[in-house]
């Protein structure tokens, strides 16, 4: 069973992403005492749900999830890249273009 996904859900899903990454790498200096760690996995917990709900279940959620529980990770975009794997198929080719009719 295939879903049908449309830009607008690539997109959202897409600034869903960058925006968590964003907000990890700003809260880090908080996190890394480990003060802050369960809010940290919230928000992995957060969009990783917002993410299925928007462009549904892909492999490339799990390791990313697993990742960012992971000390350190959250300075890398993992959920950016994970959204990139999980829409780059999904992006539909352009119409071909007909060639024009001869009269």
């Amino acid at each position: 069973m295939s879903r049908v996904v449309t830009r607008g859900q690539i997109r959202s899903a897409w600034m869903i992403a960058i925006f968590a990454d964003l907000l990890q790498l700003a809260v880090f200096p908080a996190v890394i005492a480990g003060a802050a760690s369960p809010v940290d996995a919230g928000i992995d917990v957060l969009v990783g749900a917002l993410l299925i709900w928007r462009v549904g279940w892909h492999w490339a959620f799990l390791p990313t999830f697993v990742a960012e529980l992971l000390p350190g990770f959250d300075l890398v975009p993992t959920w950016t890249m994970a959204v990139w794997v999980a829409t780059r198929s999904m992006r539909r080719p352009a119409e071909p273009q007909l060639p024009p009719e001869v009269p």
